[in-house]
């Protein structure tokens, strides 16, 4: 992460026009983007959702388009295993999910994503839809009460709706391929599920996609306890709360959504195109 530099603007528009592609497919809807503090430091902390890449991509360019905030999102370390993918994530500031690393990061002023549900977050299994996996970490928490951060909750809905599990991780482990994946090494935790979404592939579906910042926890209620594991778990709790709060809230405001169909968006796109005519 050192010496790390912003893409230059050619490479922002060469790189990020399937990105847009993908906004203009899902329309995504942002609320709360005024609670984002001006003054920081940020620690930005969500929902992961199924595979992760369809819709934090997003809100990563909105935060980037709407309040010049350019995310530096804290990443499994299997991504970094993978040559080509790590590349891509490296040049737009994702690193490796350690502390010393956020510390850095936050240090420096930089604004800072965290998905304490991590890879197994991403790889849900059959009736995880949604669910905070985040077990008993306190990482984020206390990085926070240490370095004064203004915490941000942020929810995401939509993603779970664009691919259907088939085969999620326990039954690929409980099968014959299991033994030979234990072998490899594979981590079960991060082992994705097989799919199904746009008709018989496993391309996702272009459900609308919708977000929420929730207000901004101020850890610096909890000062000098970051060693302290109860003030640490009161951060953590109140975090997951609110992250739980701006899902159920996003649930709301889907099922009263009247441009949540594919069919409804695409005439919206249209109108867009050609100028929209309200008179």
């Amino acid at each position: 992460m050192a010496g790390f530099v912003r893409p230059s603007d050619a490479r922002l528009e060469r790189d990020l026009k399937p990105l847009l592609v993908w906004r203009a497919l899902t329309r995504p809807v942002f609320q709360g983007l005024e609670r984002i503090p001006e003054q920081g430091p940020w620690l930005f902390v969500g929902n992961h959702t199924i595979y992760g890449v369809l819709d934090s991509p997003l809100l990563w360019l909105e935060l980037y388009r709407e309040k010049d905030l350019f995310l530096r999102f804290l990443g499994d370390h299997v991504h970094f295993e993978l040559p080509l993918w790590r590349d891509l994530l490296t040049r737009y500031g994702v690193v490796r999910g350690t502390r010393e690393n956020c510390a850095r990061l936050l240090k420096a002023g930089e604004p800072v994503a965290v998905f304490p549900g991590g890879g197994r977050e991403v790889a849900k299994r059959r009736g995880e839809k949604y669910k905070l996996i985040w077990k008993q970490r306190l990482g984020f928490a206390r990085m926070a009460i240490q370095y004064g951060c203004q915490v941000v909750p942020f929810a995401a809905v939509g993603a779970e709706e664009a691919l259907d599990i088939l085969v999620d991780a326990d039954q690929i482990l409980a099968s014959p391929l299991g033994p030979a994946l234990r072998h490899l090494g594979v981590r079960a935790d991060v082992l994705l599920p097989i799919v199904r979404g746009l008709g018989p592939t496993p391309l996702p579906r272009p459900e609308r996609l919708y977000f929420q910042f929730g207000a901004a926890i101020d850890a610096r209620a909890w000062a000098g306890r970051h060693e302290q594991t109860e003030a640490c778990e009161q951060l953590r709790d109140t975090v997951r709360t609110a992250v739980q709060a701006g899902i159920e809230s996003l649930f709301e405001l889907r099922a009263q959504d009247p441009r949540r169909s594919l069919a409804a968006r695409l005439v919206d796109g249209v109108q867009d195109l050609f100028g929209r005519n309200d008179a």
